[in-house]
């Protein structure tokens, strides 16, 4: 592998190489490193298995000691490939509290945030090989009608 970091490098079998490519890659390309999975109704939905974690995400803790803890993504870390929940803090030593942070592996998508029109575009892409684009905008449509409608509510953390 070479010194520097490329998108065009072919993939090894050694855990040390693997590691360098994750370390040395630029934040642009890291966050595709960020990725999570939609949940069952999302992923039919939408016919794609994951997506790049954004601020504004409705996720589900899907591993560790807080699983089934529901709340929105408060800021995603493409520096150390985590992400905070709002409402999910730990408490320091000293007293204070401070955000907790998750690896994107560790998280299910639950409900996205469809502020951006790249995002729409991105999911059209990639649904558009299983579906209609007149079905995906559809399902987009009712995306933005059901978020105004409804919140999901987020669980307190311990």
């Amino acid at each position: 592998m070479k010194q520097q970091w490329s998108r065009k490098w072919a993939s090894s079998t050694q855990t040390r190489k693997q590691r360098k490519f994750r370390y040395n890659a630029p934040l642009h390309a890291r966050h595709k490193f960020l990725s999570s999975h939609l949940s069952k109704e999302l992923r039919a939905r939408y016919r794609t298995r994951s997506l790049p974690l954004r601020k504004g995400d409705f996720v589900l803790i899907a591993r560790g000691g807080m699983k089934h803890m529901r709340g929105k993504v408060e800021s995603v870390d493409t520096k150390s490939s985590r992400a905070s929940i709002e409402g999910i803090k730990v408490k320091k030593t000293d007293g204070s509290e401070v955000p907790k942070f998750f690896r994107a592996s560790r998280l299910t998508i639950v409900e996205l945030n469809l502020d951006d029109k790249r995002r729409q575009a991105l999911l059209e892409r990639k649904g558009k090989k299983n579906l209609k684009k007149d079905e995906i905008k559809e399902n987009l449509k009712r995306d933005e009608k059901q978020k105004e409608k409804t919140v999901l509510p987020a669980k307190e953390a311990k």
